[in-house]
């Protein structure tokens, strides 16, 4: 082992780790040229930099020594954005200079702060901690720093998202001018660069690129979804993609809450991370995954920050991320330490453009395709099976012996059926999904698309028989039937796009529409599937006119108003209405 020299004592740790292969942060932090300077580090969440700060910061606190002198005031200061994340440093740290006789103590949020003043009392040599704890201990003088050696600002773009540029400033002034300072960030937007600029001297700058370091472990799916299979597709990835934990994205709490309670209908172990949480209930939840209770995280950005599940080998984005560093960081959960993941967008056919920008600024190949189908998944559960412990392990005598006495009382048939039912009843049933982008053209660039010309119905002007199918819904003029709310609705109900949808007619009982003959059978699949409420959608029954009565017949065409009605709103009058959707 090249790390360090023959017996040292973070070339024992890392032994015991099974570390063999630095990283290729870790490996550009130990460069000669890099030693004892400040340092401006770039890499993607996952790729080693806890142990990456802990190499690059031993010469100076061990200097030609093998053990560290005992604790006293510390030497290193490690401020990290979460709670979650400042533990999780304070782990790798503590098993990293366990032979060099390094005292780790950790100062977070949520831990009662008296604990750890005597804590502090006792000695340390690094201190690790988020950044309003570490400015209320230095502010209480519970945290002496005259001796300090080297400061660390880990995951430093997500401490300025999360508004601790105050507290981290104090921090930097507060500390001697003759330390170390080591900034690491997944991204280095300009007020991470403006700090650098500031509180560091002649940094060392280090760039790992995405494509060398921070996606290699990572595979990227782009799955097409209709507006209101969301929840089916997470589901359905759920059971096709076997992680032991899963973690899936929203942007809201509301939406957290929603669909873990869509997962916990379905059977799945699935817990919450959202900002109304207390810290017990945060604590109880990530509990619950690292121990197997749990194998599902529902999560918001600003909750996942800084957590490290074990095993987690799948990330879904339901909703999708506001930005390329979200993506980042959000997939960064996954496809750690040389292990794999995969990363899947979730993408709704309106949002594609949006989900090929991120994609493309965060500078990721992903495979587009539908979610898996119920199909599919009973395919992979059949291989599941053939693989599982229940099949390929050595049976005993008394294996043996109740197997011939169940051969003697059933078939070979009923007992393999009775195997895979076994098998399935602990699964969570799969869901019927369609894909709505499946033998639809790529989009065209946006800069060489052509303007729209005004939709025209698809058949001709009597609703013969032509390229299109016409429908009927049973909500008409009286009942408010509006354009800017219909096409929504027909969308989602027959997983369809508003590109698929010809001619609007509106009279005053229903509604008359046509949809792109190509999508007609699979529209008519999907509008059976829905429970019966009250909106019907139904055939144009055979002979039917699209043109309505007589009296309706000469209807004039109705422009779509600036903003959407419910049926409830405004009042039914008036002549009937023909729209050109």
């Amino acid at each position: 082992m090249d790390f360090f020299p023959a017996g040292h004592p973070l070339t024992q740790a890392l032994t015991e780790r099974d570390y063999t292969d630095l990283t290729a942060v870790q490996t550009e932090v130990l460069d000669p040229k890099a030693r004892d300077r400040d340092m401006l580090v770039s890499a993607q969440t996952g790729s080693g930099k806890t142990v990456a700060y802990g190499l690059a910061i031993a010469s100076t606190l061990l200097g030609d020594a093998l053990t560290l002198e005992p604790a006293a005031e510390p030497l290193a200061l490690i401020v990290a954005p979460t709670r979650e994340l400042a533990l999780q440093v304070h782990r790798e740290l503590t098993w990293l200079y366990q032979y060099a006789g390094g005292r780790v103590v950790s100062c977070v949020g949520g831990m009662d702060p008296r604990a750890e003043q005597r804590m502090l009392a006792k000695g340390a040599h690094i201190v690790v901690g988020t950044p309003g704890r570490l400015r209320d201990h230095l502010e209480r003088g519970g945290l002496r720093i005259t001796k300090l050696k080297a400061v660390v600002l880990d995951e430093a773009d997500e401490m300025l998202d999360l508004g601790f540029r105050e507290d981290l400033e104090f921090i930097l002034e507060a500390t001697p001018q003759s330390r170390r300072t080591l900034l690491f960030s997944a991204t280095l937007p300009k007020a991470i660069v403006t700090m650098a600029q500031r509180y560091q001297r002649d940094a060392w700058r280090i760039a790992v690129s995405a494509g060398q370091q921070g996606h290699a472990d990572i595979e990227y799916r782009a799955v097409r979804v209709a507006p209101n299979e969301v929840e089916h597709a997470v589901v359905n990835l759920l059971r096709f993609i076997e992680s032991p934990t899963a973690l899936v994205f929203c942007n809201t709490r509301e939406s957290v809450r929603h669909l873990q309670a869509i997962l916990l209908e379905r059977g799945f172990a699935a817990v919450a991370l959202s900002g109304e949480l207390s810290q017990s209930e945060r604590n109880h939840a990530l509990q619950a995954l690292r121990d197997g209770r749990a194998r599902v995280c529902v999560a918001t950005d600003v909750a996942a920050r800084g957590i490290d599940l074990p095993n987690l080998g799948l990330v879904i984005h339901a909703e999708l991320p506001q930005n390329a560093e979200t993506l980042q960081h959000r997939s960064g959960r996954t496809g750690r330490a040389g292990r794999k993941g995969v990363s899947v967008l979730l993408v709704q056919l309106s949002r594609r453009r949006k989900a090929e920008m991120l994609l493309q600024a965060a500078r990721v190949q992903a495979i587009w395709g539908g979610a898996p189908s119920a199909d599919d998944i009973r395919k992979r559960d059949q291989e599941r099976l053939l693989q599982s412990p229940f099949v390929t392990e050595d049976l005993t005598e008394d294996d043996m012996a109740m197997a011939k006495a169940l051969l003697a009382e059933r078939t070979p048939e009923d007992i393999a059926a009775a195997l895979v039912r076994m098998y399935r009843s602990h699964l969570p049933a799969a869901e019927e999904v369609f894909d709505p982008g499946s033998g639809l053209p790529a989009p065209e660039p946006r800069e060489y698309r052509e303007p729209r010309e005004p939709r025209e119905p698809r058949g001709d002007k009597n609703g013969l028989p032509g390229q299109s199918v016409w429908f009927r819904l049973n909500v008409g003029r009286q009942k408010n039937a509006d354009p800017r709310w219909l096409i929504p609705m027909i969308c989602r109900q027959g997983k369809i796009t508003k590109q698929e949808i010809g001619a609007i007619r509106i009279f005053d009982r229903d509604t008359r529409f046509e949809i792109d003959a190509a999508v007609a059978d699979r529209f008519i699949a999907a509008v059976r599937q829905i429970a019966k409420g009250d909106v019907r959608i139904e055939p144009l029954p055979e002979g039917a006119s699209p043109a309505g009565e007589a009296s309706e017949a000469h209807a004039k065409p109705a422009r779509r108003p600036d903003k959407p009605k419910a049926p409830w709103q405004g009042k039914p009058g008036g002549r009937p209405k023909t729209k050109q959707a």
